[in-house]
């Protein structure tokens, strides 16, 4: 877009009224209560768009998970790591087998295709995996 194009007035009324709309002022997350209030946003979303990459809200969730993750890297420094080998810690750390994690997966298989990067883990997945092991869903996308 050109930035010429854009009319500070137009957009500054129409992000107030977006803003005012949501349950939680949306920016960059500063506090501990924001974070929590933004994650139920996240999984409000979730709940709504699903696996549906072409939803509506499919990129509002995308924009929403990423302040969860950018204040989430700025409280653990967690080295980058992929969703297989987040899943795969997870696991080693809980003394999991693939079995175990069939319901909130979908099968033993698809945990191991996971496992051997054959597949990805969905929003759906990820959420059910956050609420299993009490961490943000985003820690799975």
């Amino acid at each position: 877009m050109n930035t010429a194009t854009i009319n500070p007035t137009v957009i500054g009324s129409a992000w107030k009224a977006f803003q005012d709309l949501l349950p939680v002022k949306l920016g960059t997350i500063q506090s501990n209560t924001q974070y929590k209030q933004v994650i139920s946003l996240m999984n409000s979303l979730l709940d709504v768009v699903g696996d549906n990459e072409n939803h509506a809200l499919a990129d509002f969730l995308d924009l929403v998970s990423q302040l969860v993750e950018d204040y989430e890297s700025t409280l653990h420094l967690i080295p980058d790591a992929s969703s297989h080998e987040v899943l795969r810690f997870v696991m080693e750390q809980n003394s999991l087998k693939q079995t175990d994690l069939a319901e909130e997966i979908g099968g033993q298989s698809v945990v191991s295709d996971i496992l051997n990067e054959k597949r990805r883990i969905n929003v759906r997945q990820a959420k059910l995996l956050g609420v299993r092991f009490g961490v943000s869903p985003a820690a799975f996308l």
